[in-house]
């Protein structure tokens, strides 16, 4: 089974990116740093013994290489990669493609279990969230943990799961009975996806709304060959964020992050058609609290005085008022949103 046959049937997009992690098809290179971490955190896994090579080998050749000839195969396995170093594997099972719904895996490379539990984590989370609600537009994905890490629980809840039910003394590990809890969360009512190509168009038409002009630093039109400039740079920056939010998967607003070297600059639309409706403040929250999971970076929001309703917006998403000051001659403020 060679990687360039891994591509999901039941997928558009293949590969799913934040900051220098991404998700790929699981990759038959990473098999055995796979079995190395299952067998080492055995204890919380439903496996039954120690995994030899030729239990891996056989494994990805009978059933995961069969994943990727399924139109709605019953996982969706992926390696978890920082800077194309796999440190981690997990995905979508027992997957109920009629109830669109999916349990959660995830395992990381062990020694970044003590460090880096929270961070990892959140990371996958919010790149398998990509695939179940954004590609899959699936209902819910859940978690089933054996009551063995409390602490993964606080992961959870902060990623949004809420705790859902609590099988007691459902297994006997070691002789002793063992609860299993289950962790459930929903599709959101607002969903992010990153900006591509397309959305130049769309961009270009937001940016030149009366009203954004007027609340921006530089009210003045932009043409759209500046735009085109502008849009090819921010598609190529790796220090820019830039998310499509959408409801009922159409567009009602964006939001970017420029990320300098100890914070990020935040900035956000909402489509004229849209505004009145509470979609501001729920974007902000949203975006602003998957950012600074993720990132561990505060970030910085920079307004004109005069814009009430955007301030009220920041205010509600729980951006904290740090100065006034002047841009481009214009009286601004300053909101920051810190870590927790």
């Amino acid at each position: 089974m060679k990687d360039k046959r891994n591509t999901y049937k039941a997928l558009r997009q293949q590969v799913y990116r934040l900051g220098d992690y991404a998700i790929v098809p699981i990759r038959y290179e990473d098999r055995f740093l796979i079995m190395k971490w299952r067998n080492e955190q055995i204890y919380h896994l439903r496996q039954d013994g120690l995994l030899t090579e030729k239990d891996q080998e056989k494994y990805f050749m009978e059933v995961v290489r069969k994943l990727f000839e399924k139109a709605q195969p019953d996982q969706l396995l992926f390696s978890y990669l920082k800077k194309g170093k796999c440190i981690g594997y997990g995905g979508l099972v027992h997957i109920d493609w009629q109830q669109k719904k999916a349990e959660l895996s995830f395992i990381m490379q062990t020694d970044l279990e003590e460090k880096y539990f929270d961070r990892h984590w959140i990371n996958f989370i919010k790149l398998i969230e990509k695939v179940a609600f954004n590609e899959l537009n699936f209902k819910g994905i859940f978690t089933y943990a054996y009551d063995l890490r409390p602490y993964l629980y606080s992961v959870l809840e902060k990623a949004g799961f809420k705790q859902k039910q609590r099988l007691k003394n459902e297994i006997i590990i070691d002789e002793k009975p063992v609860d299993v809890v289950i962790h459930r969360k929903s599709q959101p009512e607002i969903l992010f996806r990153d900006i591509d190509k397309n959305d130049e168009k769309l961009l270009y038409d937001w940016a030149n709304d009366p009203l954004v002009r007027q609340q921006s630093f530089n009210s003045q039109e932009i043409d759209y060959q500046t735009h085109q400039k502008w849009f090819a740079r921010k598609l190529q920056d790796k220090n820019t964020l830039f998310w499509v939010a959408q409801k009922d998967e159409k567009p009602i607003g964006l939001v970017r992050f420029d990320i300098q070297n100890d914070y990020a600059v935040i900035g956000v639309s909402i489509d004229k058609n849209q505004r009145g409706k509470g979609y501001g403040s729920t974007i902000l929250t949203q975006a602003s609290q998957s950012f600074v999971n993720v990132f561990r970076l505060p970030i910085y929001a920079y307004i004109k005085q005069t814009n009430i309703a955007s301030i009220r917006s920041f205010e509600k998403a729980g951006f904290i008022l740090k100065k006034s000051e002047v841009i481009n001659d214009v009286d601004s403020v300053l909101y920051i949103k810190k870590l927790q």
